[in-house]
């Protein structure tokens, strides 16, 4: 018997970047292996007055979910798999969202907190898998005002094109910094978005002139491949221009405090952190270690690439290149 699966978000970004293009509902059920009644009861039902949107169309969906969802007690098979999902260090709005997209569990994130904080008062370590275990938010920049917006000439994810989004190419790259402890030393880390390929180097500080210096290290052996760059907000990336230039591509800014707009690159610092658990000083760390455990990570098969290896698909990448 077949089942039906819902349309990801990923999956609605390349309808609107195919329709756009001119293909036909089959063409473009070919191409992201649903069916063409997929397609048209998609287009039928998301569609607005400015045609079809991947964002529109997603809002929608996830309110008709939230709208029939009945809400659910934190049953004990419920329970355990919050518990899962927090050791794999997801936040509370994240298991939240997932839920009630993938499963129309509707429970709010205040509830899985409070779940958290009952663990916690009873002994248990369930906190520590939160972001700032559970230590209260401090906003950054002096007497409580935010610094974001300062990065002069900061182009907004919302002009990136569609076709980044729905991953149809290689050489869209995310962008990060890992930091050690008491700011001691840090990682610069650059993921591709479809192979997965990872590139990372230490840097003694984290300041716009070494990160800089290092992301234009890292990824000018791979240039012909580089055709954007998405990172956070943070000032060590003050001097996106020189590297858009260095590497002939564009630059692009998350949202503040959108985290998931990177999400590639947020679990790929998880991964690495496997090898550099928090409270690492990376002026201990050396060059060649950072190496090795890049790699390694390379090297292993992933799920998401039919258990392929990023090394493998970048060389593939690279070959075709040259030939």
């Amino acid at each position: 018997m077949r089942t039906y699966k819902q349309l990801t978000y990923e999956q609605r970004c390349q309808i609107e970047a195919l329709k756009k293009s001119g293909m036909s509902q089959q063409a473009i059920a070919d191409v992201i292996q649903v069916s063409q009644s997929s397609i048209s009861r998609e287009l039928s039902r998301n569609a607005g007055l400015r045609g079809y949107r991947h964002k529109q169309a997603q809002q929608r969906t996830q309110d008709r979910r939230k709208a029939t969802a009945a809400p659910r007690k934190m049953t004990v098979e419920l329970r355990d798999e919050i518990d899962d999902k927090l050791r794999l260090k997801w936040s509370p709005e994240q298991i939240s969202g997932w839920l009630l997209s993938h499963k129309c569990i509707d429970i709010s994130h205040e509830s899985i907190y409070r779940h958290v904080w009952a663990d916690k008062q009873a002994g248990g370590t369930l906190y520590k898998n939160l972001r700032r275990h559970a230590r209260k938010y401090r906003v950054r920049g002096s007497h409580g005002k935010t610094r974001s917006g300062q990065i002069k000439n900061r182009v907004s994810i919302d002009e990136r094109p569609l076709s980044v989004d729905a991953k149809m190419a290689v050489g869209d790259w995310e962008i990060d910094t890992v930091i050690g402890k008491n700011h001691r030393g840090a990682l610069v880390t650059i993921v591709e978005r479809v192979t997965l390929f990872t590139c990372a180097i230490r840097v003694d500080c984290k300041s716009a002139e070494a990160v800089t210096a290092a992301t234009i290290a890292l990824l000018t052996p791979y240039k012909a491949l580089v055709n954007t760059i998405t990172s956070d907000n943070g000032k060590e990336f003050a001097y996106h221009e020189h590297i858009a230039k260095a590497l002939d591509c564009d630059f692009y800014f998350a949202h503040p405090y959108h985290s998931w707009e990177r999400g590639l690159n947020e679990n790929t610092n998880g991964l690495l952190r496997q090898y550099y658990p928090k409270g690492t000083d990376f002026n201990t760390v050396s060059d060649s270690d950072v190496v090795l455990s890049v790699q390694q990570l390379n090297d292993r098969p992933r799920k998401t690439l039919a258990f392929n290896t990023a090394a493998d698909l970048m060389r593939k990448e690279m070959a075709a290149l040259a030939a």
